[in-house]
């Protein structure tokens, strides 16, 4: 019989979360509370295990047996069961500690609840729960299906048994789990984010046009994908989220988003996801 895993919020990193639990033989609830997101999810697996299948990843025949092992639910009590749950909503505290409650209540006495934040802290998600020993943070990088790295974060009361237990099952999924402390933006974003911030003052300050910007990253730095592009791809609003987690959290000014950034989401361009962010995007 297989293991069974709940993977709550179906967005860009949940769906990719739940596809690869699903291809390493999980029985996985992908829990949303919108139908229509579900839907969405479940079109964009397909779509990820279709180009799997054409670059010769994964044989034909398992695209419908690894559907099948996903199953959308709106309750958050379809989780009971799980021995394993992955909370992937919106990047959001207020969201995230809400739905700590809600899962300590729902999911079974041993599951790991993990949480795929790239910035809040695990400590404070941990202490809405009655077991913080078991709380811990798996940051995946998008696109899932394709990254190999997961953070491991360790909250203040997280256990030696579940940090074990978390990175067994990451190597268990094909990825390489680094384990970290519970610090603002970890190490990923730490060292990301205040790089993608300094290339937005650079475009504001008239140093240099994005693509300029991406160009000496790329051809200078050997980086696949400059750092512009990447803020685009990430969401600018994400982007400004973390940054402000990491200002207030580690109260420098190093840390302070770039004018530039707050005036384009507040405009609404946010990148891919709005067709237009420092690049324009057609296909949205």
């Amino acid at each position: 019989m297989s293991e069974r895993a709940a993977v709550v919020g179906a967005g860009t990193m949940g769906n990719g979360i739940a596809h690869v639990l699903a291809q390493h033989g999980w029985d996985v609830t992908l829990v949303d509370v919108a139908p229509a997101a579900l839907e969405r999810a479940l079109a964009t697996i397909g779509t990820n295990l279709d180009r799997q299948v054409k670059k010769g990843a994964l044989a034909a025949e398992a695209k419908a047996e690894i559907l099948g092992r996903i199953r959308p639910a709106t309750a958050m009590g379809e989780v009971r069961g799980a021995s394993l749950v992955v909370e992937a909503a919106t990047e959001r505290k207020d969201l995230k500690l809400r739905l700590f409650e809600e899962l300590d209540a729902a999911a079974d006495a041993g599951a790991v609840l993990a949480s795929n934040t790239s910035s809040i802290s695990i400590t404070e998600i941990a202490a809405r729960t009655t077991r913080p020993d078991a709380v811990i943070g798996m940051h995946f990088m998008n696109p899932v299906p394709v990254m190999q790295l997961v953070e491991v974060i360790r909250g203040h009361a997280t256990s030696d048994a579940t940090t074990a237990r978390t990175m067994a099952l990451a190597r268990a999924l094909g990825k390489v789990p680094v384990e970290v402390n519970d610090y603002p933006g970890f190490v990923a974003n730490r060292i990301l984010l205040p790089m993608i911030n300094e290339a937005i003052f650079c475009v504001m300050e008239g140093v240099a046009e994005p693509e300029a910007v991406d160009t000496v990253m790329k051809l200078g730095m050997a980086h696949p994908m400059g750092p512009l592009a990447l803020a685009d791809f990430i969401g600018l609003d994400v982007c400004l989220a973390i940054l402000e987690v990491l200002h207030q959290g580690l109260g420098d000014d190093k840390y302070r988003p770039c004018p530039l950034l707050r005036r384009m989401v507040a405009a609404g361009h946010l990148g891919r996801k709005s067709g237009r962010g420092f690049y324009p995007y057609g296909d949205r």
